[in-house]
């Protein structure tokens, strides 16, 4: 696997405001726990969803513990986008006692 540049929870937390957040997760869960503000796109649907993705921005991306976010990272990387993984994931976000949305909650 090639090197994934990732960034922690608390670095993610800094720059929330303006991140541009894809949670690469199933929709079951995201809807259970998801960082405010994150785009949900499955795995399984990033390369069809290229397009979608800004490429004139850094894209910081977001699974549950960071393992499918890293593969994410390196696809998307691979096409030209400038990605980051979040180390840790939803679980490292919940756990620090952030601030998290769920259910039918907006993003």
């Amino acid at each position: 696997m090639a090197q994934v540049p990732e960034i922690d929870v608390e670095e993610l937390a800094a720059l929330l405001e303006t991140a541009h957040l894809i949670d690469v997760r199933e929709p079951d869960e995201y809807a259970e726990a998801r960082v405010r503000g994150a785009i949900l796109i499955p795995l399984a649907t990033i390369p069809d969803s290229l397009d979608d993705i800004p490429k004139d921005r850094t894209v910081h991306v977001i699974c549950a513990a960071g393992g499918r976010s890293a593969r994410a990272v390196e696809f998307l990387r691979s096409n030209g986008i400038d990605a980051v993984n979040i180390a840790g994931g939803t679980m490292a976000w919940v756990n620090s006692g952030a601030d998290y949305a769920s259910g039918d909650e907006p993003a």
